[in-house]
């Protein structure tokens, strides 16, 4: 597997990276309050700095693109308690498109929906509450609101295919569905309907004996079951499965990795899954026919952040 080193030229820790759907830009979220645009380049071009986004008053915990069925936007969440929606230009210049300040506290994780359910923007905050922002046909956002959705705080957010379980991409019937975190180890799935998000199943366990720091959902592409993918502070990642209609969901310990995990993120065809733990270490990990996780790559601590974040786009 091949990596390339890229410059941020950010002037402190970098917190999240997101590559958009054409695999050609990069984007950055940093402690210095700023977002960065790279322009990837090939195998053996130099990266090229596109912008600098600048609009937070804090670290910026996460990025995220969106669609481009809905152009070219992205969203940034901080420590500042704000999102904002950042949208660019037919220049290639980027505008503050929608700022939201209704969290009482920083904004942790954010997450687009699939785009099958609109340009819709979940948002989590340690406030307790989860915010989602869907923006309507004449370009001004609604906000409905999950109050004390982990009332100690919420640490991740990840939506659900928007494909129903054994339905075909393309399917009419869509799925309104979220997962998320919090410090208070639990992780709970959420359902809409009649007009507000439910609990559908708060999935406590012992085997997250601290903070979740984050989940991710997989994709189904015509499985029987969902799956949801937990990282936790202990150092243990967590696989949860559920069949179709009244299936319980049920969890498995992964692997305990002895270090904190950071992120967990699926591949596009929802059978590898990515982990980073530690200090910058990454491995990639795949499901035997057996039902066990084989280690199918691993990154070591010690190289360089930059490299380190292009490994993990490029593993997925």
């Amino acid at each position: 597997m091949s990596s390339k080193k890229i410059e941020l030229d950010h002037k402190d820790m970098v917190h999240d990276s997101a590559i958009d759907y054409y695999g050609k830009r990069l984007a950055t979220a940093s402690s210095d309050s700023t977002v960065k645009i790279v322009n990837i380049g090939g195998a053996s071009a130099p990266s090229q700095l596109l912008a600098t986004l600048t609009g937070h008053y804090g670290p910026v915990w996460r990025v995220g693109w969106a669609h481009p069925k809905y152009g070219s936007i992205l969203a940034s969440c901080s420590y500042d308690g704000r999102v904002i929606v950042w949208k660019e230009g037919a220049t290639g210049q980027w505008s503050q498109a929608h700022v939201f300040s209704n969290h009482k506290s920083s904004v942790n994780s954010i997450a687009w929906a699939p785009y099958e359910l609109g340009l819709c923007l979940a948002c989590g905050s340690s406030d307790g509450s989860i915010s989602v922002m869907s923006m309507q046909p004449d370009g001004g956002w609604d906000t409905a609101t999950i109050e004390r959705a982990h009332p100690v705080g919420v640490t991740a957010v990840s939506w659900a295919p928007a494909t129903a379980l054994g339905s075909m991409v393309g399917s009419d019937q869509l799925v309104h569905k979220l997962v998320s975190g919090g410090f208070d180890c639990v992780v709970k799935v959420w359902e809409f309907v009649n007009g507000g998000w439910k609990v559908e199943s708060a999935l406590v366990s012992d085997m997250h004996a601290e903070c979740v720091r984050d989940v991710s959902w997989a994709p189904v592409l015509g499985l029987a079951k969902s799956t949801i993918a937990s990282a936790s502070q202990d150092g243990k990642v967590v696989i949860w499965t559920k069949g179709k209609g009244g299936d319980k969901w049920e969890g498995k310990m992964m692997r305990d990795l002895e270090a904190p995990v950071w992120r967990v993120s699926w591949s596009l065809t929802g059978n590898i899954l990515s982990v980073a733990a530690g200090e910058g270490a990454i491995t990639l990990w795949k499901e035997t026919s057996d039902g066990q996780w084989e280690q199918l790559w691993t990154k070591a601590s010690g190289e360089p952040q930059e490299q380190a974040t292009e490994e993990v786009i490029a593993a997925q």
